[in-house]
């Protein structure tokens, strides 16, 4: 006999902070400071929208209210990914 898991897979990355200068990101035991000077898109969004995070595949997270989706990598080291407006 073979059981299967019941119910959504739940994610294990939150915010966990948000302050006047940024959020905090917490995934797989590491928090990550994300400024809004790098990541503007969530300055002056509602809480609700922030904090609703969904990470498909590991190291991937995805904010669905703001359409946004950003790696560890551009996380980490912001400076490798210059915003370009258009």
């Amino acid at each position: 006999m073979s059981s299967q898991a019941l119910g959504k897979n739940t994610s294990v990355s939150e915010v966990t902070n948000i302050s006047k200068h940024g959020i905090w990101l917490l995934a797989h035991g590491k928090e990550f400071f994300m400024s809004y000077e790098d990541f503007p898109w969530f300055k002056d969004m509602p809480v609700g929208q922030i904090i609703n995070i969904e990470e498909p595949t590991p190291g991937h997270f995805y904010w669905p209210d703001l359409d946004v989706d950003l790696g560890v990598e551009s996380i980490e080291h912001p400076e490798r990914f210059p915003l370009k407006a258009k």
